[in-house]
């Protein structure tokens, strides 16, 4: 009796450690330390970069995480790289705009045939200016991660104004990268131009039912590792279940609820798909109580166990990769 109390505090101790809450990254110089990047930072709030420079060290694959700066992507010749943001699922993309301000839930993977731009910073860069970024620039939503899907002219159209901000980086002199972080900013007002654009046109179609869906979706981006019930996201939205559940429904033509587990399965398979993380792991990473409870669950939504999906997606892979 007394070797099976060990047995299965020691089990619990291994679970309790297995389980990681999603970090955030409070630092630049930190986040490209954890990705596995070469590159640092010699200015704590500002870094930009090439996208064809961040392999072939940086990691492929990342895990749910949060920063606490701003982010842009830039990219072009995504060859077969696939988006996955809110409850959304890009792919076949040649060209795209992605915008994030600090505290979102985010992951990634990636090729390596990517092209384009990266570039992190904080709100202090513009000491000098101070502008009130989330209501300047439309496109750093405190709510949302941003994707624009780009046609090939528009990317040629603001690439030079990307290049400017990483020549005027990596040419800084003084330390300050003060003439990269004017180049920056008149850039954010050239992309403001663009957003705007694109979000007036599409919030001119958009009912009270669909405005709400869009919050309602948003909040599940960002909660949904914590946040599981219909209740918690109308609590957040200051409305009932009961009304949040309709406006949903009439606006997707699908159950509040089934947007939540949408959104939990999606990252499960993208964990399961693309990392060596054991089961049990990706269990603790999306905060289920215990690896059992994990598989029923995904089970239930996905029709195959989680170890099922892993060997399925093994074969596929493999004979994808077989010659002909």
């Amino acid at each position: 009796m007394h070797e099976s109390c060990l047995t299965f505090r020691s089990y619990l101790s291994a679970a309790m450690k297995s389980r990681s809450s999603i970090p955030l990254y409070r630092e630049i110089n930190e986040f490209l330390e954890a990705i596995h990047s070469r590159h640092r930072t010699n200015n704590p709030l500002f870094f930009c970069l090439r996208m064809e420079d961040t392999y072939p060290h940086t990691r492929d694959v990342m895990p749910p995480f949060k920063k606490d700066f701003y982010f842009i992507s830039f990219i072009t010749n995504a060859g077969n790289t696939s988006i996955r943001y809110d409850l959304a699922n890009e792919s076949r993309l040649d060209s795209f705009l992605v915008c994030q301000s600090p505290g979102h839930l985010y992951s990634w993977h990636r090729d390596q045939q990517v092209k384009g731009y990266l570039i992190y910073f904080k709100k202090e860069l513009f000491s000098f200016f101070r502008p009130e970024l989330e209501k300047e620039f439309p496109f750093f939503d405190v709510r949302q991660t941003n994707f624009f899907r780009l046609n090939r002219n528009v990317f040629l159209k603001y690439e030079p104004d990307f290049k400017a901000v990483l020549e005027a980086y990596e040419a800084n002199a003084d330390g300050t990268h003060r003439l990269a972080a004017i180049r920056l900013l008149e850039l954010l007002y050239r992309l403001g131009e663009f957003a705007r654009a694109q979000q007036q046109w599409q919030k001119g179609f958009n009912s009270p039912q669909q405005q709400l869906l869009e919050r309602f979706i948003q909040l599940v981006n960002n909660y949904y590792l914590e946040k599981h019930s219909v209740e918690e996201y109308a609590d957040l939205l200051h409305v009932s279940p009961k009304y949040l559940s309709q406006a949903v429904k009439q606006a997707s033509g699908k159950n509040a609820l089934s947007i939540i587990n949408e959104r939990l399965v999606t990252e499960a398979k993208t964990l399961i798909r693309y990392t060596g993380n054991d089961i049990a792991e990706i269990a603790y990473q999306l905060n289920f109580s215990d690896p059992a409870n994990f598989g029923k669950f995904f089970k239930k939504h996905a029709g195959v166990t989680p170890l099922e999906f892993r060997k399925g997606q093994e074969v596929s892979s493999q004979k994808s990769s077989s010659p002909d």
